[in-house]
């Protein structure tokens, strides 16, 4: 049986607004083991996203706790999530948010640049990857110059060049075409078949359901595993 990489235990969130205290989520537990492909659906606003940047250490709970590999993310700084962050997780979202300044290549080069690594080593890792992800010939084009399946493919390899533990999606398919969402899914399937690489989607993509081995739905508050 594989490991649970990550937990969350009682997570609760919410907002305060001028008059009151908006409750999102309302103690969601919730285990992923690793290689475990997981999808989390629901309607706009049911605080989706709210719950995956929890789980990546991207945000905090009002209340519980997330166990990562083992380790309180409650219990780091926000200098010490950082590192996390760039070290155990990659983050692939709706936008690629890629630096239009630099090349396809030099956009993947930058999470490992941050730890002052050896720069031909950082270089012909970034470009393995690019090639890995389908998008080697376009290594040296910047992004204005790169289609959206083709940016979304550079954000892709960029959040995997430091080999994470987990990657999380945001949406990864809601900027793209019919077309290129389907090549970005099966890429993802491949990854995850072929390398065991421990996902959470979240999305309001019919077809992430059928590449995905657990689905969950999160509605008023609370995560269920069956559409209620």
């Amino acid at each position: 049986m594989n490991k649970i990489l990550i937990e969350g235990i009682n997570i609760q969130k919410s907002f305060s607004l001028k008059s009151e205290v908006l409750p999102v989520l309302k103690g969601i537990n919730l285990s992923v083991q690793e290689g475990d492909m997981v999808g989390i659906f629901g309607p706009s606003g049911s605080g989706k996203s709210t719950l995956l940047y929890i789980l990546s250490g991207l945000d905090r709970p009002t209340e519980g706790e997330v166990l990562f590999a083992g380790q309180k993310l409650s219990a780091l700084s926000e200098e010490e999530l950082f590192l996390f962050r760039n070290q155990k997780i990659g983050f692939l979202f709706q936008f690629h948010y890629l630096l239009p300044e630099f090349t396809a290549l030099e956009n993947v080069m930058l999470p490992l640049l941050i730890k002052n690594g050896k720069i031909p080593k950082i270089k012909e890792k970034a470009a393995s990857i690019l090639s890995e992800v389908g998008i080697a010939e376009r290594m040296q084009h910047k992004p204005e110059e790169l289609s959206g399946g083709e940016k979304q493919r550079v954000a892709l390899a960029r959040a995997l060049i430091t080999e994470p533990l987990c990657l999380f999606l945001d949406e990864p398919t809601g900027n793209l075409d019919r077309e290129s969402s389907e090549n970005l899914l099966s890429l993802l399937c491949q990854l995850n078949q072929k390398k065991k690489t421990t996902m959470i989607l979240v999305s309001h993509n019919e077809r992430v359901k059928e590449i995905i081995n657990k689905v969950y739905y999160l509605r008023d508050g609370r995560l269920f595993n069956e559409k209620v």
